[in-house]
């Protein structure tokens, strides 16, 4: 049970600080407004299957996924012409909350992966006994 908390609460502050990405990015001008809806349905599908889903198979499989996405993300930004390496975003105001979010989402996205990944994994090693 702890390790389903512990991926709720990764899995919910990831989908925190995606959200609060990408309307820093709308900010910033370096995604469109319309790319919002896109931005909110993956994030209510995320939420479902965090919440509603919860210790079962398609949740975990909703947020690996999600979190898999997530984790694209500061590699995007910071790939060779990404806008923290070219230098762009520190020439604007809030440079540190925008890299600190890139590297907070990295970073509990990637433990959400591994914790959905081996719950993933224990429900199928019980279910071949």
């Amino acid at each position: 049970m702890r390790q389903n908390l512990s991926l709720t609460i990764t899995s919910l502050l990831s989908i925190i600080l995606m959200t609060l990405h990408v309307a820093d990015d709308i900010v910033r001008g370096f995604d469109r407004v319309g790319s919002i809806f896109f931005a909110v349905a993956i994030a209510v599908v995320w939420l479902y299957g965090t919440l509603v889903l919860a210790g079962r198979r398609p949740g975990y499989v909703v947020i690996l996924i999600g979190s898999l996405l997530a984790m694209l993300v500061p590699v995007i930004h910071l790939r060779a012409t990404g806008a923290v390496a070219t230098g762009e975003i520190s020439r604007s105001s809030g440079a540190f909350f925008f890299v600190w979010a890139l590297i907070a989402l990295g970073v509990t996205a990637f433990f959400s992966v591994v914790l959905s990944a081996r719950e993933l994994w224990r429900l199928g090693r019980s279910a071949a006994r």
